[in-house]
């Protein structure tokens, strides 16, 4: 016999009260457990999506995760664009670094940039899908291992190849850094942070909105220091090499 069954107890018309009660209260019951599980998963999806600090292996702090989660959040509800932030400690199974993005770039169904970094292997790349995102974003610039026009022409004169003088790097000429005992991870949040930020304002720019928590020229202090410290280099060799040529050309001319 069924759960509901309770004898034959019947009303004026005939029905079974006592059952009719009991089916509804199961109908009810599934009901209201159906209700909970949409909520938990409509909750679930919500949190998800404001994650945009998506994977961290390497900072784990909080305060970085959340100037990340609130440009992308910002970002997001500005332009229908999410902007990831994948932070490796190292590539899993010996794949590339594109290979792994695209396999995570599945878990995402609204338009999406990655950009993911890892640690161990060194690698940085920016993933966009749909492809038409790259329209919004100079990746090749992002990416760039220079930070200045006046440093790709220094480094194309340098190597007599003028081919390629991409410049505007936010990400990579701060990696490039050497950092002391204890530092690296505030290199790799500062780059991080800057590429990230560089990638939305360039995206909130070509949507024509101003992101309120945009960094601004703020994150161009750290690369103003790589120039500073790159044309110092430049400099201080320069001065060598002419040191090198003249002392002993003025030394031959006071022995004569």
């Amino acid at each position: 016999m069924g759960p509901c069954y309770h004898g034959n107890l019947h009303n004026l018309r005939g029905g079974n009260t006592k059952s009719s009660f009991c089916w509804l209260g199961i109908f009810l019951k599934f009901l209201n457990r159906g209700l909970l599980a949409l909520t938990l998963i409509f909750f679930t999806s919500l949190l998800q999506s404001k994650e945009y600090l998506y994977k961290d292996e390497v900072i784990f702090n909080p305060a970085f995760n959340q100037e990340i989660n609130k440009l992308g959040s910002e970002l997001y509800e500005k332009t229908g664009i999410s902007l990831k932030l994948v932070m490796l400690r190292e590539l899993p199974n010996g794949k590339n670094i594109v290979e792994y993005e695209k396999e995570l770039m599945q878990n995402f169904n609204e338009p999406t940039i990655l950009l993911t970094f890892s640690e161990l292997d060194m690698r940085v790349d920016i993933l966009a899908n749909p492809a038409s995102l790259y329209e919004y974003f100079d990746k090749k610039q992002v990416l760039s291992p220079i930070s200045s026009r006046a440093q790709a022409f220094v480094i194309a004169l340098i190597n007599m190849d003028f081919s390629d003088m991409s410049s505007g790097g936010t990400i990579l000429p701060l990696l490039a850094q050497k950092a002391k005992d204890g530092e690296q991870k505030g290199k790799y949040s500062g780059s991080m942070f800057n590429g990230y930020a560089d990638i939305a304002e360039q995206v909130a720019k070509s949507k024509n909105v101003v992101l309120e928590n945009a960094v601004g020229s703020a994150n161009q202090t750290s690369i103003l220091v790589v120039k500073v410290l790159f044309y110092g280099v430049i400099l201080y060799a320069l001065l060598i090499y002419i040191k090198r040529k003249i002392y002993p050309k003025r030394q031959r001319d006071e022995k004569k």
